[in-house]
């Protein structure tokens, strides 16, 4: 076998496609509740993009259950998007990645190299607003259940 075939069979199998920064920091913020930008980065086979998309069901089950069940569990339950509010934190860690090191970890075989621009940082000032307005809106919606057994909503 000659030197070059043995020496890739040690390296981990990576693609030559090039993942894009600011695609994946898009997915992040606009679909990261279902774990698109890890089925993205990683495939089918990601455990984490996984358990993204089956918390993401189970966030939407609760949704539907909490409006014809009078319990605040379940009501406070689905006030707080857990996926989503990971995935805009995973958002921000992708967003404010350096682009080297964004190249070295997920385009170390591909011929291009990221040059991600404002539209980054437009993405991360989007999930900014975002996070601050869903954790407001989610605080006074828990803060009407809690007081007010959700008389005014």
């Amino acid at each position: 076998m000659p030197a070059s075939h043995s020496s890739s069979r040690h390296t981990p199998l990576l693609s030559s496609k090039h993942k894009s920064k600011t695609s994946t920091t898009l997915l992040a913020v606009l679909l990261g509740g279902t774990g698109a930008h890890r089925f993205y980065l990683y495939g089918r086979k990601d455990f984490w993009a996984w358990i993204y998309f089956c918390a993401f069901v189970l966030f939407i089950l609760t949704l539907f259950v909490a409006q014809t069940s009078s319990s605040l569990a379940l009501n406070l339950l689905s006030l707080f998007p857990i996926p989503v509010f990971a995935a805009w934190i995973e958002a921000l860690v992708i967003g404010l990645t350096p682009d080297e090191k964004w190249d070295a970890k997920h385009n170390e075989l591909s011929a291009q190299q990221s040059d991600s621009r404002w539209s980054v940082v437009i993405l991360i000032v989007l999930t900014f607003a975002c996070t601050f307005t869903t954790i407001v809106i989610s605080m006074a919606r828990m803060t009407d259940l809690f007081l007010t057994g959700g008389a005014y909503g």
